[in-house]
Protein backbone atom coordinates (compact mmCIF):
# COMPACT_ATOMS: atom_id res chain seq x y z
CA UNK A 1 0.00 0.00 0.00
CA UNK A 2 1.41 3.38 -1.21
CA UNK A 3 -1.33 5.54 0.63
CA UNK A 4 -4.02 5.78 3.72
CA UNK A 5 -6.20 7.97 3.00
CA UNK A 6 -8.49 8.43 6.36
CA UNK A 7 -11.65 10.95 5.62
CA UNK A 8 -15.10 10.84 5.80
CA UNK A 9 -16.26 13.20 2.69
CA UNK A 10 -17.54 10.56 0.16
CA UNK A 11 -16.65 13.45 -2.82
CA UNK A 12 -13.23 13.93 -1.73
CA UNK A 13 -12.88 9.96 -1.26
CA UNK A 14 -14.05 9.19 -4.70
CA UNK A 15 -11.88 11.84 -6.36
CA UNK A 16 -8.96 11.12 -4.42
CA UNK A 17 -9.56 7.14 -5.36
CA UNK A 18 -9.50 7.88 -8.90
CA UNK A 19 -6.51 10.49 -8.89
CA UNK A 20 -3.91 8.37 -7.26
CA UNK A 21 -4.74 5.06 -9.10
CA UNK A 22 -5.02 6.60 -12.32
CA UNK A 23 -1.46 7.64 -10.97
CA UNK A 24 -0.28 4.21 -10.70
CA UNK A 25 -0.63 4.40 -6.46
CA UNK A 26 -2.37 2.00 -4.29
CA UNK A 27 -4.54 3.93 -2.33
CA UNK A 28 -6.57 2.37 1.22
CA UNK A 29 -9.30 4.85 2.14
CA UNK A 30 -10.85 4.49 5.95
CA UNK A 31 -13.55 7.10 7.03
CA UNK A 32 -12.90 6.94 11.07
CA UNK A 33 -9.86 6.47 13.27
CA UNK A 34 -10.86 2.80 14.43
CA UNK A 35 -10.69 1.96 10.99
CA UNK A 36 -7.51 3.57 10.46
CA UNK A 37 -6.32 1.73 13.55
CA UNK A 38 -7.07 -1.48 12.20
CA UNK A 39 -5.50 -1.24 8.61
CA UNK A 40 -2.43 -0.06 10.25
CA UNK A 41 -2.22 -3.07 12.31
CA UNK A 42 -1.37 -5.57 9.42
CA UNK A 43 -0.03 -2.94 6.96
CA UNK A 44 2.50 0.34 6.58
CA UNK A 45 1.71 2.63 4.26
CA UNK A 46 4.39 4.78 2.45
CA UNK A 47 2.26 8.07 3.62
CA UNK A 48 -1.09 9.08 5.12
CA UNK A 49 -3.57 12.00 3.89
CA UNK A 50 -5.12 12.47 7.57
CA UNK A 51 -8.48 14.63 8.04
CA UNK A 52 -7.81 16.46 10.61
CA UNK A 53 -12.31 16.43 11.65
CA UNK A 54 -13.72 12.70 11.88
CA UNK A 55 -16.62 10.89 12.94
CA UNK A 56 -15.41 9.68 16.10
CA UNK A 57 -12.37 12.07 17.01
CA UNK A 58 -9.85 14.38 16.13
CA UNK A 59 -7.34 13.65 13.62
CA UNK A 60 -5.40 16.15 15.01
CA UNK A 61 -4.89 14.11 18.18
CA UNK A 62 -5.02 11.32 16.64
CA UNK A 63 -1.49 11.68 15.00
CA UNK A 64 -0.22 13.36 18.43
CA UNK A 65 -1.30 10.43 20.80
CA UNK A 66 -1.39 7.34 18.56
CA UNK A 67 -0.20 7.91 14.84
CA UNK A 68 2.99 10.08 15.30
CA UNK A 69 4.78 6.59 16.75
CA UNK A 70 4.66 5.11 13.75
CA UNK A 71 6.73 7.58 11.92
CA UNK A 72 4.67 7.40 8.36
CA UNK A 73 4.96 10.74 6.64
CA UNK A 74 1.44 12.32 7.06
CA UNK A 75 -0.15 15.24 5.04
CA UNK A 76 -3.03 17.13 7.28
CA UNK A 77 -6.37 18.05 5.54
CA UNK A 78 -8.44 20.74 7.37
CA UNK A 79 -11.11 22.65 6.58
CA UNK A 80 -9.29 25.44 9.06
CA UNK A 81 -6.51 27.70 8.20
CA UNK A 82 -5.77 29.33 11.47
CA UNK A 83 -2.54 29.89 11.92
CA UNK A 84 -2.33 28.26 15.59
CA UNK A 85 -3.93 25.02 13.74
CA UNK A 86 -1.16 24.72 11.11
CA UNK A 87 1.86 25.62 13.36
CA UNK A 88 0.55 22.81 16.02
CA UNK A 89 0.33 20.43 13.01
CA UNK A 90 3.46 21.04 11.49
CA UNK A 91 5.33 21.24 15.13
CA UNK A 92 3.61 17.56 15.74
CA UNK A 93 5.87 16.25 13.26
CA UNK A 94 3.00 16.36 10.00
CA UNK A 95 4.93 16.49 6.65
CA UNK A 96 2.53 19.10 5.59
CA UNK A 97 -1.45 20.54 5.12
CA UNK A 98 -3.79 21.47 2.76
CA UNK A 99 -6.50 23.51 3.40
CA UNK A 100 -10.48 22.65 1.55
CA UNK A 101 -11.36 23.08 -0.89
CA UNK A 102 -7.67 21.89 -2.49
CA UNK A 103 -6.19 21.06 -6.16
CA UNK A 104 -6.05 17.27 -6.49
CA UNK A 105 -2.91 17.98 -8.74
CA UNK A 106 -1.36 19.91 -5.97
CA UNK A 107 -2.03 17.13 -3.44
CA UNK A 108 -0.16 14.48 -5.91
CA UNK A 109 2.37 16.61 -6.48
CA UNK A 110 3.17 16.95 -2.53
CA UNK A 111 2.64 13.15 -2.09
CA UNK A 112 5.07 12.36 -5.04
CA UNK A 113 7.98 14.03 -3.35
CA UNK A 114 7.23 13.47 -0.20
CA UNK A 115 7.47 10.03 -1.45
CA UNK A 116 10.55 10.10 -3.49
CA UNK A 117 12.20 11.89 -0.34
CA UNK A 118 11.17 9.31 1.81
CA UNK A 119 12.40 6.63 -0.30
CA UNK A 120 16.15 8.36 -0.86
CA UNK A 121 15.35 7.49 -4.16
CA UNK A 122 16.83 10.69 -6.19
CA UNK A 123 19.05 8.27 -8.58
CA UNK A 124 17.48 5.78 -10.64
CA UNK A 125 19.61 2.82 -11.79
CA UNK A 126 18.61 0.25 -14.33
CA UNK A 127 21.01 -1.82 -16.39
CA UNK A 128 23.37 1.06 -17.62
CA UNK A 129 20.83 3.69 -17.44
CA UNK A 130 20.88 6.52 -14.81
CA UNK A 131 18.00 8.67 -13.82
CA UNK A 132 18.53 11.49 -11.54
CA UNK A 133 15.15 12.85 -10.19
CA UNK A 134 16.82 15.80 -8.70
CA UNK A 135 18.66 17.61 -12.22
CA UNK A 136 16.26 15.65 -14.83
CA UNK A 137 18.92 14.00 -16.44
CA UNK A 138 19.37 10.73 -17.70
CA UNK A 139 22.74 8.70 -18.55
CA UNK A 140 23.84 6.02 -20.09
CA UNK A 141 27.00 4.04 -19.39
CA UNK A 142 27.41 7.47 -17.09
CA UNK A 143 27.22 9.51 -20.36
CA UNK A 144 24.36 12.37 -20.26
CA UNK A 145 22.02 11.17 -22.88
CA UNK A 146 20.49 14.01 -25.27
CA UNK A 147 16.66 13.86 -25.58
CA UNK A 148 14.02 16.01 -26.23
CA UNK A 149 12.11 17.80 -23.13
CA UNK A 150 8.49 15.75 -23.69
CA UNK A 151 10.47 12.60 -24.10
CA UNK A 152 12.64 13.67 -20.68
CA UNK A 153 9.59 14.22 -19.05
CA UNK A 154 7.65 10.65 -20.56
CA UNK A 155 10.64 9.20 -19.35
CA UNK A 156 10.22 10.73 -15.90
CA UNK A 157 7.26 9.32 -15.62
CA UNK A 158 7.71 5.89 -16.09
CA UNK A 159 10.43 6.16 -13.54
CA UNK A 160 8.64 8.09 -11.19
CA UNK A 161 6.29 4.38 -11.40
CA UNK A 162 9.05 2.06 -11.27
CA UNK A 163 7.89 -1.47 -11.46
CA UNK A 164 4.48 -0.47 -12.41
CA UNK A 165 2.29 -0.12 -15.33
CA UNK A 166 1.99 3.25 -16.76
CA UNK A 167 -0.89 3.61 -19.17
CA UNK A 168 -1.31 4.60 -22.60
CA UNK A 169 -4.21 7.16 -22.05
CA UNK A 170 -2.34 8.33 -18.29
CA UNK A 171 0.54 9.53 -20.83
CA UNK A 172 -1.64 10.75 -23.50
CA UNK A 173 -3.47 12.83 -20.64
CA UNK A 174 -0.10 13.93 -19.31
CA UNK A 175 0.92 14.94 -22.96
CA UNK A 176 -1.95 17.05 -23.17
CA UNK A 177 -1.35 18.81 -19.92
CA UNK A 178 2.42 19.88 -20.53
CA UNK A 179 1.85 20.96 -24.60
CA UNK A 180 -2.03 21.93 -24.38
CA UNK A 181 -2.23 20.00 -27.82
CA UNK A 182 -4.82 16.76 -28.64
CA UNK A 183 -2.18 13.70 -28.67
CA UNK A 184 -3.16 10.30 -30.65
CA UNK A 185 -1.98 6.97 -29.79
CA UNK A 186 0.42 6.99 -32.86
CA UNK A 187 2.31 9.91 -30.97
CA UNK A 188 2.67 7.79 -28.19
CA UNK A 189 4.57 4.95 -29.90
CA UNK A 190 6.39 7.28 -31.37
CA UNK A 191 8.00 8.87 -28.42
CA UNK A 192 8.45 5.49 -27.17
CA UNK A 193 10.76 4.54 -30.20
CA UNK A 194 12.95 7.99 -29.96
CA UNK A 195 13.62 7.05 -26.43
CA UNK A 196 14.37 3.20 -27.42
CA UNK A 197 16.46 3.82 -29.67
CA UNK A 198 18.14 6.61 -27.38
CA UNK A 199 18.98 4.76 -24.40
CA UNK A 200 18.41 0.87 -25.36
CA UNK A 201 15.55 -1.38 -26.20
CA UNK A 202 15.31 -3.34 -22.76
CA UNK A 203 14.63 -0.44 -20.30
CA UNK A 204 11.26 0.47 -21.63
CA UNK A 205 9.16 -2.49 -21.78
CA UNK A 206 5.51 -2.51 -23.30
CA UNK A 207 2.70 -4.03 -21.09
CA UNK A 208 0.89 -4.79 -24.59
CA UNK A 209 -3.14 -3.59 -24.82
CA UNK A 210 -2.54 -1.52 -21.71
CA UNK A 211 0.87 0.81 -21.75
CA UNK A 212 4.70 0.84 -20.36
CA UNK A 213 6.53 0.09 -17.35
CA UNK A 214 10.53 0.13 -16.31
CA UNK A 215 11.84 -2.84 -13.55
CA UNK A 216 13.93 -2.08 -11.42
CA UNK A 217 16.75 -4.35 -11.06
CA UNK A 218 16.71 -6.90 -8.22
Amino acid sequence: MDILLIEDSESIISGLEYSFKINNYQIKSVRTIKEALLVLEKNRPKLIILDITLPDGSGMSFYEHILRKYEIPTIFLTARDSEEEIVKALNLGAEDYLTKPFFTKELLARVRKIILRNQNNAIIKVKDITFDLDKMEVYKNDKKVEVSSLELKILHLLFLNINKVVNREVIIDKLWEWTGNDVSDHTITVYISRLREKIGDEIIKTVKGIGYRIDEEE
